[in-house]
């Protein structure tokens, strides 16, 4: 079983490479491998836009994300998307008695075996090619016998990119094109944001379809990026016949409006190129009954299209995304030929634009309504929380571990919860246990369970642990830093190997748990002052998601304070509402307590008042009580049974308290200056000396 590469496998041992968490990447070649230098890597469109959307369309950070995930896995194999990428190089090396068949060293090589399956090192990458997912870049790849390697002319060449662009879909291209030509299709569409993908289906659409087959094609608004109906006509030329721009995360309104154009008949075949949700209802309604429905993407919400259909009472045959086949290679050769001409304008039209906005618009600031929205419970309305929650659907559909971080009641657990609502174990055990909470003497027990007879008062039957009950499922570990230092390391353990013993066990236990924490305090900065495992640190920072405190999305508080108010109306029966002064007084307050807080100080503004209405003045005397305590002092209880005082203690102790105050109220020092009436200056220098 060597010779797809078994010996290569470091984690967790005796899985194979494509998926193993790591693979050696060592240059020295062993029996049955070869050496290929890289030119370039292109990638499986999700995975490289994924990859994109995480950095924030910061090439630089791009880069570094690449490499940080090769030096990790020893492959390129992204954790969110369990996607990868094809590679273009020129073979430099084989070990003794390798069959290199019709090839040879020198020779230049698109390898049709995806990088997730192959160990790989990149010391350098250069320029990174937006428009075909695509980078340039100096390392090398180790294949192996079942490796498959393809000579070509040109590495650098335009044509091999589109040649790469297709073998990253050959296995769907080549499987759809047949069940289009069995079944006759004489209509279809093609939903996607990605032209060049775009274009290769609708070729085969035309080659494989009825004579005069009709091609629609329908493209995101999310994924406009300044393209024209008319830029994309000239890029199609015959291969499409009409070209829609809708909101696929509105269903209906797409339909209507994809139906109301021209004859509005349904398709008898539908080709789904993407992962947004609502597009797999845009194609069951727009499929004819008995129709076709094809999936390309490994995310491309094929199982939420089955349901769909089955709702409708549609009789449609779906095809789902397709691998590797025999005849795939040559199949993609010839879309790429036949394609050309449309292949060619592209390029032109890639050539003339200075730069292209590959960023969604969805989650943009200018497209963000001004109304508060609501998703799976979590309430937002500033621009600040509406990118966090892109962020967190984005992450919640690829199974990977998550940090969380941010302030104490920031609403840390809302966050998790939306990502669980969201990601594939949504249906499944969700176990949610609070770090802090547990004995050290009691850690390992309680996480792993123990058998029977394993400790004086252990229970007699045994006991089942956090994993067994998450198994399969979410585990959820908030204050995870309050962990022991022993505790994490077998925490690591458990997510390396998947694989435990309960305590007194003897067989080891084998579980599939997605681990997603939580940390009011940094865990970098624990890393750094030694107080957490700087290897669980990574092993857990797949994704890192930032909450941020309150008073740094304000525009959250007035329809936080809203549901909070509305929620406290239904319990208790009476409807009460906010005059227009005091969401003015809620967001002005510096919320140190973020979220938390603020529901508690509604709960005591709905009992405190007595009519209907709460105005400003009851919550500026009800925040203000909060601290009043806090800023002055009882001198009678100072003084109470003392022969003399510290003056000048005494006032220093007051000063702070009033300094907190104005800190606390206004937020920034320039604000509670102005509120105090005194120079910014001055505060700042009695906030130093007070240590605020």
């Amino acid at each position: 079983m060597s010779d797809f590469g078994l010996h290569r496998v470091l984690e967790p041992a005796g899985s194979l490479p494509v998926t193993a968490w790591k693979l050696d990447n060592s240059p020295k070649l062993r029996q049955g491998e070869v050496k290929v230098g890289l030119h370039s890597i292109v990638f499986e469109r999700e995975n490289f836009y994924q990859l994109c959307s995480i950095c924030e369309y910061d090439n630089k950070e791009v880069k570094e994300r690449i490499i940080k995930i090769i030096s990790e896995r020893g492959k390129l194999h992204n954790p969110y998307t369990e996607s990868s990428a094809l590679f273009v190089g020129t073979i430099l090396e084989a070990a003794p008695g390798f069959d290199l068949g019709d090839l040879k060293i020198g020779d230049c090589v698109v390898g049709l075996t995806p990088l997730a399956g192959l160990p790989t090192y990149i010391d350098k990458i250069g320029e990174i090619d937006e428009y075909y997912s695509k980078i340039e870049c100096s390392g090398y790849v180790i294949c192996f016998e079942s490796s498959r390697l393809v000579k070509i002319d040109n590495p650098d060449s335009r044509a091999t990119t589109h040649l790469a662009r297709a073998l990253e879909e050959e296995g769907s291209i080549y499987g759809i094109g047949r069940e289009i030509e069995t079944m006759g299709v004489e209509s279809a569409a093609i939903i996607g944001s990605n032209i060049s993908e775009a274009i290769f289906y609708a070729q085969m659409v035309k080659d494989k379809g009825k004579e005069g087959v009709l091609v629609k094609f329908i493209i995101d608004t999310a994924y406009f990026h300044g393209i024209t109906r008319e830029d994309l006509r000239t890029v199609f030329g015959n291969l499409v016949d009409g070209i829609y721009f809708v909101d696929l995360s509105k269903p209906v309104e797409a339909v209507e409006h994809i139906m109301s154009g021209e004859d509005g008949r349904a398709f008898d075949a539908v080709i789904n190129l993407e992962n947004i949700k609502g597009c797999e209802s845009v194609a069951a309604l727009i499929a004819k009954n008995n129709g076709l429905i094809c999936y390309t993407s490994m995310n491309s919400r094929y199982s939420q299209g089955l349901l769909v259909v089955d709702c409708l009472k549609k009789n449609v045959t779906h095809y789902g995304l397709d691998g590797y086949s025999d005849f795939a290679y040559d199949f993609a050769v010839e879309i790429v030929n036949k394609s050309e001409p449309a292949l060619n304008r592209l390029d032109a039209f890639y050539a003339g634009k200075k730069k292209i906005n590959f960023k969604p618009r969805r989650y943009s600031k200018e497209s963000t309504k001004a109304a508060a929205q609501q998703i799976d419970g979590f309430i937002y309305k500033s621009q600040v929380t509406a990118e966090m929650v892109g962020e967190i659907l984005n992450v919640a559909q690829y199974d990977c571990n998550v940090i969380i971080q941010g302030e104490t009641g920031v609403g840390k657990e809302k966050v998790f919860n939306l990502i669980h609502q969201n990601s594939p174990r949504r249906d499944k055990p969700c176990v949610k246990i609070n770090c802090a909470t547990i004995s050290e003497s009691l850690a390992e027990s309680e996480f792993f369970g123990y058998e029977k007879g394993s400790f004086t008062g252990a229970q007699a039957g045994g006991k089942e642990g956090y994993f067994e009950l998450a198994n399969n499922g979410t585990l959820f570990l908030d204050e995870i830093g309050s962990l022991s230092l022993e505790m994490q390391a077998k925490l690591l353990r458990v997510l390396q190997e998947n694989t435990y013993y309960r305590v007194g066990g003897t067989q080891p236990k084998h579980v599939n748990v997605r681990v997603i924490c939580a940390n009011n305090i940094p865990l970098k900065k624990l890393v750094e002052d030694g107080k957490f495992r700087e290897d669980l640190y990574y092993r857990m920072n797949i994704c890192l998601i930032n909450v941020p405190p309150l008073r740094f999305r304000k525009d959250d508080i007035s329809c936080l304070a809203d549901a909070f108010l509305k929620n406290y109306s239904q319990r208790y029966g009476i409807e009460k509402s906010f005059a227009d002064d005091a969401y003015r007084q809620l967001e002005e307050y510096h919320w140190p307590g973020n979220v938390r807080e603020l529901e508690n100080t509604i709960h005591r503004l709905y009992i405190a008042e007595k009519g209907r209405v709460i105005d400003g003045y009851a919550v500026d005397m009800l925040l203000n009580r909060n601290v009043m305590g806090e800023v002055t002092m009882d001198i009678r209880k100072e003084m109470a049974g003392a022969e003399s005082i510290d003056f000048n203690q005494l006032m220093d102790e007051q000063e702070k308290k009033i300094i907190a105050y104005a800190l606390n109220k206004k937020g920034t020092t320039r604000k509670a200056a102005e509120f105090l009436g005194i120079p910014q200056t001055t505060l700042a220098r009695k906030k130093l000396k007070h240590n605020l």
